[in-house]
């Protein structure tokens, strides 16, 4: 079960990794033109015809408590303003250094903040190893940091960058956050004789229909606002409707395959699965940036120093892991 777990989580983390690269070589479109088909795509369309084959999701949600329901909407909205200012880190700051800022900030919020809403937070070694696991995140964090910053003499980045990363690994972590929350609507579809993983992919409706909304009203206001939706006809269709309908199934495949993880990983899966996943994910989107030649031109010193930041994030991901099998 836990093999199985480790194997979706990977799967997981090498969608979410490979997601965000078409939007360095889509031709043509605007930010808000690759970022409404993939919102579109990932959640407006993939959720629901994932779930209804399987499953009633007025009866789940009928059936789930009040609260649970409500986080799941909530804290799918919030997560929706995180998954703008994602896409705005990566088109400022590269795939390579956003999803690098993202996914530290995001890893270690997001693997200490659902035991502390849980009531797991206790004084054992696992918890004080998850902790020390966070503080070396943080370390890994501030080394990518600095080699974007090194980097700016021959990388033309814009300060907002690193503000639009820092906001949206916070805000990225809340979706991991609601996802604990509402793990009582998974509860209530395994009553009606769902599944877990069916029932699971409710909430993923609930969360991503919640977060599309902000980030679809930000996308019309930048149509309207910069003339773009012509944007939609020009340039040729495999390269800009085909990666954008592909960002949105990788990302989407990358949340549903996490959400078949977490039930076989134990009693905390939300606390490994989301940093096992997100620590593949690093890695493919740094091979991507890599292959983007994204630091082809940056000074030695600054390319160490990524490098440095990639490996202690990595073992950050270790030494959260491992907190999974102390008692």
């Amino acid at each position: 079960m836990i093999g199985l777990g480790v194997f979706y989580a990977t799967l997981s983390g090498i969608a979410n990794g490979l997601f965000s690269a078409p939007m360095k070589i889509i031709p043509v479109w605007k930010w808000e033109n690759i970022w409404l088909v993939f919102i579109l795509t990932a959640c407006v369309l993939m959720p629901p015809l994932v779930v209804l084959p399987a499953a009633n999701p007025a009866a789940v949600i009928a059936a789930a408590p009040t609260a649970a329901v409500w986080a799941a909407l909530i804290f799918g909205f919030a997560w929706g303003f995180g998954a703008i200012l994602f896409g705005l880190s990566v088109h400022t700051l590269g795939v390579s250094l956003a999803n690098s800022l993202v996914i530290g900030l995001s890893s270690a919020l997001g693997s200490v903040v659902p035991l502390i809403v849980s009531g797991d937070l206790r004084a054992e070694p696992r918890v004080f190893v998850l902790f020390a696991g966070v503080a070396v995140f943080i370390a890994g964090v501030w080394l990518c940091g600095r080699a974007g910053r090194m980097s700016e003499q021959q990388i033309s980045r814009e300060w907002r960058g690193y503000f639009f990363a820092i906001g949206s690994g916070v805000m990225s972590a809340v979706f991991n956050i609601g996802y604990s929350l509402a793990l009582p609507v998974a509860d209530a579809g395994e009553r009606l004789g769902l599944t877990r993983f069916t029932s699971t992919n409710v909430i993923w409706l609930l969360m991503l229909g919640a977060g599309a909304i902000p980030n679809i009203g930000y996308c019309l206001l930048l149509l309207s606002r910069h003339r773009s939706a012509k944007l939609f006809n020009a340039g040729p269709p495999a390269k800009t409707w085909g990666l954008g309908l592909l960002m949105g199934l990788l990302w989407g495949g990358s949340i549903f395959l996490y959400g078949a993880a977490t039930p076989l990983l134990g009693d905390i899966g939300p606390s490994i699965g989301w940093p096992l996943s997100l620590a593949v994910g690093l890695l493919v989107a740094n091979l991507m940036g890599y292959l983007l030649g994204e630091w082809r031109t940056a000074p030695l010193a600054a390319v160490r120093f990524m490098q440095f930041g990639i490996v202690t994030l990595l073992i950050a991901i270790v030494i959260t892991a491992a907190s999974t099998t102390l008692s």
